[in-house]
């Protein structure tokens, strides 16, 4: 009795992570202090979404709902912090198109980054990512490869990716880093310990880990596709006055999660106290 019990119970595991948890999105929420931001921002909301990962492993239908619940929350801004597809082939292509049809948009902007995976197989393929960008944009996103955009008063600052060949923030960083109301979207949060941040002083909104998809209670995931080991996901406070958060994620490269569950941040921009 005690073995099937226990063969009931790995059971009903392993049945929560693949059908369950996978799909279990969460909206997180929580304020975020930005210095210099304007007064009539104060109280707004920006929602970050990170890692669709569209393509042959994530039920379409799943990440449309996704899309539709955040839009009925009406967010004032929306960014998206990398891997919009899992790459395979030129059939990726179609399905994002169709999918972010359906990609909300922010009452006052909304603007995007790449992933390493949006850079197709090993990372290196640049026409896989200038189409992913453009059709990004042929979607109402502003996508950010190195570059800045200020948006009612807000500035985003938005990174190529970490693997990705055109990783190189050093002149936009040392040009803008030190303006107010500035966020910075960079999709791999190692990207954090490079020597290129300069007089940054704010927040990085970061995704790429999944929370690492599984996670004992109590302990942290064993496994996690990055070389520094705290960064797995939520706030993680940095040297030098910055601030980093990183998304679970919506997405997933299998459909695995457990005590990980998918992710949407909203967030309440706040006027930093000085």
């Amino acid at each position: 009795m005690k073995i099937l019990a226990a063969g009931a119970g790995a059971a009903a595991v392993g049945l929560y992570t693949w059908r369950i948890e996978p799909h279990w999105l969460e909206f997180t929420h929580a304020d975020l202090p930005v210095a210099g931001l304007p007064g009539e921002l104060d109280g707004c909301t920006l929602a970050q979404i990170s890692d669709l990962h569209i393509g042959p492993k994530v039920d379409d239908s799943y990440i449309v709902e996704s899309l539709q619940r955040l839009a009925d929350l009406k967010p004032d801004f929306v960014a998206f912090t990398g891997d919009w597809i899992t790459y395979r082939g030129p059939q990726q292509f179609e399905q994002l198109r169709r999918v972010i049809a359906h990609f909300p948009h922010g009452r006052l902007g909304t603007v995007g980054i790449l992933g390493n995976h949006d850079y197709g197989f090993n990372w290196r393929m640049i026409e896989v990512a200038r189409q992913v960008s453009e059709i990004a944009v042929q979607a109402g996103v502003t996508m950010l490869r190195n570059r800045a955009i200020r948006i009612a008063g807000l500035q985003f600052l938005g990174l190529d990716d970490l693997w990705s060949p055109y990783f190189d923030p050093q002149g936009l960083l040392g040009e803008k880093g030190r303006d107010p109301a500035t966020l910075v979207l960079c999709h791999n949060p190692d990207a954090a310990d490079r020597p290129v941040w300069g007089d940054y002083r704010g927040w990085i909104l970061a995704g790429h880990t999944h929370g690492g998809r599984c996670k004992p209670p109590f302990l942290p995931p064993p496994l996690l596709p990055v070389k520094n080991r705290r960064y797995s996901a939520g706030r993680i406070e940095l040297s030098g006055g910055r601030t980093m958060y990183i998304s679970r994620g919506v997405g997933h490269l299998l459909r695995v999660r457990f005590n990980v569950r998918p992710e949407i941040s909203v967030f309440r921009l706040r006027a930093a106290s000085s």
